[in-house]
């Protein structure tokens, strides 16, 4: 049987040089490219697009958009890491550990929506709680979420690390002060709230690393869940799964965003007491957050074992 083609339109960006780099040494695929100076080339893409068995856009939002709309080919399966079709009809939204029917979702797609980074670090926590009756649709919660200076892609990279960078970079920055993100669509629509959370994101001076941390009051929920009682909820939700777990209650150490820099898994740590909790999802940027989820969908929508090619 013939290995399925892969293309990543906009390999060199941040997220397409890390997909790329977890499938160069894949055996299973062949990895199609085209030269360097074709990389604009609209003809050169939409012919490579189309005799792939599956593209991965890595994107701005209007290219993806614009290249979604090249591919003619009812074979070419897509993996979009972009914006523009995470709350799209005809698109899978790309967390399959959130319940059976979005990996199955995910498995037979033709086209998926991979998720935001600081999205999935509320997504997957929240998606558990709201549905489990932990916490109802129509709670208003506080997120903030930090992030490491390579969530912003190759500018923001190269302003962190010039040599003459002024003061400010040495200190977190808080941005999105419009309190209106650009996950915040996918933050709200997925967990099925009736409003979207107040969120906002920091840019640290670390290179990758997240630590996404949502405010839950307890004293307002139905029945004033402890936050050992959340921890339970999360830890018996997520059992089993490979590249989303939950740490033990009772950790009262210090969370530091960049503990699974490198790696494509997510660990859950939830504090607190009676009336107050903090769930934070701590993963890669540029792993769960990005590359990593984008290759864990690839391998479910080609039949290959899930975790294949990731960092665990």
């Amino acid at each position: 049987m013939a290995k399925p083609v892969v293309y990543i339109d906009g390999q060199s960006g941040t997220t397409g040089l890390q997909i790329r780099d977890r499938l160069s040494g894949r055996t299973d695929i062949e990895l199609a490219e085209i030269p360097e100076a074709l990389h604009r080339d609209p003809e050169a893409r939409k012919k490579m697009m189309n005799a792939a068995d599956l593209v991965f856009f890595c994107l701005p939002d209007a290219a993806a958009a614009e290249a979604a709309g090249m591919i003619e080919n009812p074979r070419t399966r897509v993996i979009d890491a972009s914006t523009a079709h995470r709350t799209a009809p005809g698109w899978d939204y790309g967390i399959p550990e959130l319940a059976p029917e979005f990996r199955e979702r995910i498995r037979t797609s033709r086209r998926v929506a991979n998720p935001g980074c600081h999205a999935s670090g509320f997504v997957i926590p929240m998606f558990a709680l709201v549905k489990t009756g932990i916490i109802p649709a129509d709670t208003p919660l506080t997120v903030f979420s930090l992030t490491g200076y390579s969530g912003g892609g190759k500018k923001m990279i190269a302003e962190y690390e010039a040599a003459d960078r002024a003061p400010m970079y040495g200190a977190p920055r808080l941005y999105g002060l419009t309190l209106r993100h650009k996950h915040l669509p996918e933050m709200q629509k997925i967990p099925g709230f009736t409003v979207p959370p107040v969120f906002v994101p920091v840019v640290d001076d670390y290179y990758k690393g997240m630590a996404v941390t949502t405010m839950i009051p307890n004293a307002c929920l139905p029945g004033k869940p402890s936050a050992e009682d959340i921890h339970r909820a999360l830890a018996d939700y997520y059992a089993g799964e490979k590249m989303v777990g939950v740490h033990p209650f009772g950790y009262d150490g210090m969370i530091a965003a960049n503990t699974l820099s490198g790696s494509d898994r997510m660990e859950i740590i939830v504090n607190g007491h009676e009336d107050q909790t903090i769930v934070t999802a701590l993963f890669d940027n540029l792993g769960k957050g990005a590359g990593g989820a984008a290759v864990q969908n690839m391998n479910l929508m080609l039949g290959f074992e899930e975790t294949s090619g990731l960092n665990l």
